[in-house]
């Protein structure tokens, strides 16, 4: 439907190409950055769940940043490979997916919850089917909105438990919301 070449640069590739990755070394690949967000989601989660937010919401937002960091990186240095192109959204799912288990079920509803994880849940499901008939599909715009837009809910969510801002919470809430509607719009963009 709406196919996206895998090497074509989004606006935030601009921006990481004189800020960020010139202070990356070549030899760390944008593959090892993904598996770094894997690796990573299991601790950001236990820091998460013990509340200890000063370790946690920091580290929260630097593995939440490989996401653009390692998409970036293939894109720049030319290392666009299939593997990537379907574990760096699957990495995104994992980790977004597991800190709405742990933050936003406990903290907000889990019925909320559970509607943000049964839209990421269709999401792999159709990433799945895509990959069996030999289709490898790259994110394009709407789902890289929606995982921005979740990484904003939730760090406002974790803004309102760490600092004790109550009002921060409808505001995640919203954007969360937003971000719902983004990921069915994505849903539905990528076909089947």
């Amino acid at each position: 439907m709406f196919e996206r070449d895998p090497h074509k640069l989004f606006p935030h590739d601009y921006l990481l190409r004189y800020t960020i990755v010139p202070l990356i070394p070549c030899f760390i690949t944008p593959n090892m950055v993904t598996v770094f967000r894997l690796a990573m989601t299991p601790v950001v989660l236990w820091f998460l769940s013990v509340q200890n937010f000063a370790v946690g919401v920091p580290l929260f937002w630097l593995v939440a940043f490989t996401d653009a960091l390692d998409g970036s990186l293939a894109r720049l240095r030319d290392r666009v490979t299939p593997w990537g192109t379907f574990y760096d959204p699957l990495a995104d799912k994992i980790f977004i997916g597991s800190v709405v288990l742990v933050v936003v079920v406990k903290h907000v509803n889990i019925f909320f919850g559970l509607l943000i994880l049964l839209v990421e849940s269709a999401i792999i499901l159709g990433a799945f089917v895509r990959r069996r008939r030999g289709k490898i599909t790259s994110a394009n715009i709407f789902g890289k909105t929606k995982m921005l837009l979740q990484v904003l809910g939730v760090t406002f969510l974790l803004i309102a438990l760490w600092a004790g801002f109550d009002l921060f919470i409808p505001l995640s809430v919203g954007t969360l919301s937003l971000a719902i509607l983004f990921a069915v719009i994505s849903l539905f963009t990528y076909g089947l």
